[in-house]
């Protein structure tokens, strides 16, 4: 069933309760949601820092935001809702004088009105042209990286940022039925590629989401805005972050450990295990399965977030 703008509202997010406890949510605090999608987890944080909270959000999909924004009109005069990546975190919080903050909140995963076909192909199930841009005003699309990439930099990527171990038949596959338009074309050539499906994960989704993080830069921004949040967080401040796969959950764990660690930390583990969610909840919905929560609490006083 697609999704549509009437049905955002009914979404629950992944690890929400977890979420909140991990944020430490209080009445009045203010918060930022870096990945607002259709604004669930920030319907969660509004509600429960009511009275007197207030919230910045950030996305870098408009249709997303447009969800975003019917779902938390009853909230309008506590939030600040902003179409950009949020590799833009500082300069946004300085535009608005959002900081510091009690709150930071990364979920890194798609939002359902993304894999439920908007026609921009981030999901296999539905034939999309082969987009896969957060923003369509980037310039650089699925279809580009596909049929412009030589063999051996195809390759590169899949195995990269897919973990594809089969990445250079796969790129193999790709270079000789170019050119390519379509996801269902995509996900044919690789299914030929690998010798079709066998377990329970379509044999396309490591390319798939290797090409996503490819178009959209996600690891590198991930990496540099992880430093942004920290300087905007208050004493006591919890960063908390969602991630869905092993290379962005590598990113966090390394970056949270370093900054929890040695003569002058500036963060402090929340939890020392990963969060991940229930039973229950991977039953109620299948794609929260692969969800990693990390949070951390920043222990000093925060600079100015214009400083340099």
């Amino acid at each position: 069933m697609n999704l549509t703008m009437s049905a955002a509202p009914s979404h629950t997010p992944v690890l929400q309760e977890e979420t909140i406890e991990a944020l430490a949510v209080q009445p009045g605090g203010r918060y930022i949601d870096c990945t607002l999608g259709i604004g669930g987890h920030a319907a969660a944080i509004l509600e429960h820092s009511s009275p007197g909270g207030q919230l910045l959000g950030i996305d870098a999909d408009p249709e997303a935001m447009k969800a975003a924004r019917s779902r938390l009109e009853a909230y309008s005069g506590s939030t600040v809702l902003v179409n950009q990546n949020f590799i833009n975190l500082k300069d946004i919080c300085n535009k608005y004088h959002f900081f510091p903050v009690h709150g930071i909140l990364f979920d890194l995963g798609l939002s359902s009105l993304q894999l439920n076909g908007n026609g921009r192909g981030f999901s296999f199930r539905h034939d999309s042209p082969l987009d896969m841009r957060l923003n369509p005003h980037q310039q650089v699309t699925a279809a580009d990286i596909v049929n412009t990439l030589s063999e051996t930099e195809l390759a590169r990527v899949i195995k990269t940022f897919g973990e594809e171990s089969r990445s250079k038949r796969i790129a193999q596959y790709i270079v000789r039925q170019r050119p390519i338009k379509t996801t269902f074309e995509l996900a044919e050539i690789v299914e030929q590629a690998t010798g079709g499906r066998r377990g329970r994960i379509h044999p396309a989704t490591r390319t798939f989401l290797a090409l996503r993080i490819a178009v959209n830069q996600e690891l590198e921004n991930l990496r540099a805005t992880l430093e942004q949040a920290v300087e905007l967080l208050g004493l006591g401040g919890r960063l908390v972050v969602i991630s869905y796969h092993s290379l962005e959950d590598r990113i966090v764990k390394q970056f949270t450990h370093q900054e929890a660690s040695g003569d002058n930390p500036r963060l402090k583990l929340v939890n020392k295990k990963v969060i991940t969610p229930s039973l229950a909840e991977i039953q109620f919905n299948p794609r929260s399965r692969s969800a990693k929560l990390r949070a951390v609490e920043c222990i000093t006083m925060p600079k100015e977030a214009n400083s340099e």
